[in-house]
């Protein structure tokens, strides 16, 4: 018996020490596996959770035309471009640039799971370089973008560009908000004001993606960049959600950008510059419009044949008005039923007339 107890002792006194070794052994493998694991700066850690939380949001456009071949006359699908955009709606609207689209036959949307969509245009907006689609997808695979407010953001803040450049899938890039209040131009050559600019690499293919902030809000739309070579140099430009949180709803109910009338037809910058005229010349009056009404006038022929200029607009709400852009974007600042006041020059006399803006006449 005595045996038996010596035995269980010393069996019991060498699996301790062999259950110690074991632990010591795996604490040890432990602390080797955490001293080689890459640590995650805070910073690291946002771009990660930013990008994981944004990118199914984000996807890929490509837009194609029709071609007719020459001698057999078949009807192909010629891709013109592709870029990117981003779900605004769990209704399926996706907002890109115009330039992305222009001249489609048929734009495909391609989603982060790989679902793929034809899109239609909903409206567009050449003047602000921004296009609605919309697609016929369920709203449990739609995730739309948080808005952010970019009047909020100082030079400086951190910002995050998900795109497709170079038709690479979803890729970030990451950098800093260079400079606020930039002004780029469109495609119909108007001045699109309040821009964004940043270092964050912008590339072709990253058009109409979003540019988001530190808590994965969208602040605004990447739309250019400027390079001698066609590539990111640093400089790239988004256009600020606070304009497209005015623009989608004009888009979505009026198919266009919806901008309140004076009722005037303008000679040509062209032209103007010709004459060596500073402003807006007043052409032709419509009747029964704001301008009409205030008594501002056209050009105008006398009895011999020969033309008399009218009113020159140069001032909206003392605001410079230098050509038909820079009235535009003023006009675009109101909407109907706002009471604006305009400075005309005619006949070297300054004159001033207050009206009220009219809507569109397609309302």
């Amino acid at each position: 018996m005595k045996n038996f107890w010596f035995v269980f002792l010393i069996g019991f006194i060498a699996g301790a020490a062999l259950l110690t070794m074991v632990k010591k052994e795996a604490t040890a493998a432990t602390d080797a596996t955490n001293a080689t694991a890459p640590l995650l700066i805070t910073d690291e850690a946002n771009n990660i959770a930013v990008f994981e939380a944004a990118s199914p949001s984000v996807v890929f456009v490509t837009n194609t035309q029709l071609r007719r071949q020459r001698f057999s006359l078949n009807v192909l699908e010629i891709p013109k471009g592709s870029g990117t955009g981003f779900i605004w709606d769990d209704d399926g609207l996706i907002v890109t640039n115009f330039h992305v689209v222009y001249g489609a036959n048929k734009i495909n949307i391609a989603l982060q799971s790989g679902q793929q969509f034809e899109a239609k245009v909903v409206g567009t907006s050449p003047e602000k370089d921004i296009a609605l689609l919309k697609i016929d997808a369920p709203k449990e695979i739609l995730s739309p973008l948080p808005l952010g407010n970019s009047d909020a953001l100082a030079v400086g803040r951190k910002v995050l560009a998900i795109g497709n450049p170079f038709a690479l899938d979803t890729t970030l890039t990451v950098g800093v908000v260079s400079a606020l209040g930039r002004e780029i131009k469109s495609m119909n050559n108007r001045t699109i004001s309040n821009v964004i600019q940043t270092d964050a690499a912008i590339n072709p293919g990253n058009s109409g993606g979003p540019l988001l902030n530190s808590q994965g809000e969208l602040i605004g739309v990447n739309t250019a960049i400027y390079s001698p070579s066609g590539a990111s140099a640093g400089i790239g430009f988004a256009i600020p959600v606070s304009t497209l949180k005015t623009l989608v709803p004009q888009l979505k109910k009026y198919g266009k950008l919806y901008r309140p009338v004076l009722g005037i037809e303008t000679l040509s910058d062209s032209w103007t510059k010709r004459l060596k005229i500073k402003g807006v010349v007043v052409f032709a009056v419509k009747p029964g419009l704001p301008a009409a009404r205030a008594g501002i006038i056209g050009v105008r022929e006398d009895r011999r044949g020969k033309l008399h200029l009218g009113d020159v607009i140069i001032a909206i709400d003392a605001e410079p008005v230098t050509n038909e852009d820079t009235m535009l974007s003023l006009l675009e600042q109101h909407s109907p039923g706002d009471t604006v006041e305009i400075t005309t020059l005619r006949d070297d006399e300054i004159k001033t007339y207050a009206l009220t803006l009219a809507a569109p006449a397609s309302e």
